[in-house]
């Protein structure tokens, strides 16, 4: 039986990402080029109408953040985050290689007065795992966990559409499904090893949450 180039692409690098996954060890990310290749599935398809508007707007997300906690006195806090709460300094390289990572989460600004504009929170763990043709970033600790697969979108930005797990649920409900629980971000690697997740203007709380993600080991 002879397999299409594209379905054999997809099975390869199925193969590559099981095989990283069950060493726990950090895969390196695919080759330059091959994103949205070998008909892997496109995030303009999946993402709804609300994300995408969060999506295209998170510089504007980012800088409001900044400005809020910067107004309520938070500028010392943000400077010592150097890069990571920097909106202008994301590489090449955003593709999450498979394995565990330590992730930890800043809340910055408000969407209603009275809130706290600067939220840093303890890290965590989290793990990118395969998922299909694509992969998964889940956190595996908290009381609000973060769960969706990643979308190759150029070098400089990988896609994360998901839903936020909450309390004691096993799993996420279906992207999708519900606007207060849909989450969009955007994975921009920031140093050699050391990656973050932005996600603006989320459902509750902050104007933007920055995510570093960090890996084991």
């Amino acid at each position: 039986m002879t397999i299409a180039p594209a379905r054999l692409l997809a099975l390869t690098l199925c193969a590559g990402l099981a095989a990283c996954a069950h060493n726990r060890q950090p895969c390196p990310p695919p080759a330059p080029g091959t994103a949205g290749a070998g008909g892997l599935p496109d995030w303009h398809d999946a993402i709804t109408d609300p994300d995408h508007v969060r999506l295209r707007d998170w510089r504007k997300a980012f800088v409001t953040g900044l400005d809020q906690a910067r107004g309520d006195g938070h500028g010392a806090e943000i400077d010592a985050q150097g890069r990571l709460l920097d909106p202008d300094t994301a590489m090449d390289g955003a593709t999450l290689p498979v394995g565990f990572y330590r992730c930890r989460v800043i809340k910055l600004g408000s969407r209603d007065a009275g809130r706290l504009t600067y939220i840093a929170y303890p890290e965590h763990r989290c793990e990118v795992r395969p998922s299909d043709s694509l992969t998964r970033l889940i956190e595996l600790d908290g009381l609000q966990r973060p769960s969706g697969r990643l979308y190759p979108d150029g070098p400089s930005r990988t896609v994360f559409l998901g839903t936020m797990i909450l309390g004691d649920e096993q799993k996420p409900i279906t992207y999708g499904r519900d606007v207060d629980r849909d989450m969009v971000g955007a994975v921009q690697r920031i140093g050699e090893h050391q990656w973050r997740m932005l996600i603006p203007d989320p459902a509750w709380e902050s104007k933007i949450d920055v995510m570093e993600l960090v890996p084991e080991g």
